[in-house]
């Protein structure tokens, strides 16, 4: 059975997209059969990985709208063990239109649950919001990753995202558990960035992870090419650290090979 991992934080501009994108991308390299989920209606990590939102006949939001079986809305990758269920600008009024629906919160668990043992992973792209597609995917996860960026203002609204996800451990979802803290964007050069990373060690010292996403050229332009970064650039250090992200989860899980 797959273990769910949701990407969440509310703030944008975090790297949550792009840790998506990197760490299914990884997972798959290593051979994990890995399922990128596009929760965001923005949909940039379908664009990331190279299709086109404006031709999405099905994705996600058919899915947990109209019912539609996730199967036949996921589609392939260059990457033999990566696969995504991708998103499009309709899903901006799945919120409304879920209003009514019956276990409204629970719509993308009954989604996935029907794929769920296809995959070693599932890795759910949330929105930048704290809304019902978020909530949504915190209650079909097992788990979440919180991206902080190393800048003045990374630890504002963190408080605000931990509160939801009591909130939702004690209504929605009691498994859900914090899989960890990922601080994204972090230049060595600057006392501020390494300030950021001192106090969320110290803060959060047992749930940070020991990774840390580093601010990366090949990291920013790779989305542009429709590819994750280590199709682009095996040997940038983004790649290399949205690797080490993937043996550190995976050494979490015990799933090392």
């Amino acid at each position: 059975m797959g273990k769910i991992i949701a990407i969440a934080n509310q703030k944008g501009g975090v790297g949550k997209t792009t840790s998506a994108i990197n760490l299914a991308a990884s997972l798959a390299v290593l051979e994990y059969k890995t399922l990128l989920v596009d929760a965001d209606p923005q949909a940039n990590s379908t664009s990331g990985l190279g299709l086109d939102p404006k031709t999405i006949k099905a994705g996600i939001y058919e899915c947990m709208v109209d019912g539609v079986d996730a199967r036949s809305a996921i589609a392939q990758n260059d990457l033999k063990f990566l696969h995504i269920l991708p998103s499009h600008i309709d899903l901006v009024g799945a919120e409304v239109e879920m209003v009514n629906i019956e276990r409204r919160e629970e719509r993308m668990r009954d989604t996935l649950e029907t794929i769920r043992n296809d995959y070693d992973f599932i890795i759910i792209d949330c929105s930048p919001s704290l809304g019902l597609i978020t909530i949504n995917s915190l209650t079909a996860a097992d788990s979440v990753i919180i991206p902080v960026q190393c800048e003045y203002f990374a630890l504002e609204g963190l408080g605000k995202l931990l509160n939801t996800i009591k909130i939702i451990q004690t209504r929605l979802n009691p498994k859900l558990e914090i899989e960890g803290i990922l601080l994204t964007l972090y230049d060595s050069r600057t006392s501020l960035g390494n300030q950021v990373v001192q106090e969320v060690k110290t803060h959060f010292k047992n749930i940070a992870f020991n990774t840390i996403i580093p601010r990366n050229v090949k990291l920013s332009e790779s989305p542009s090419f429709g590819l994750p970064v280590i199709v682009h650039d095996a040997e940038s250090k983004g790649a290399v650290s949205y690797l080490n992200l993937a043996h550190e989860i995976l050494n979490k899980n015990g799933l090392s090979k």
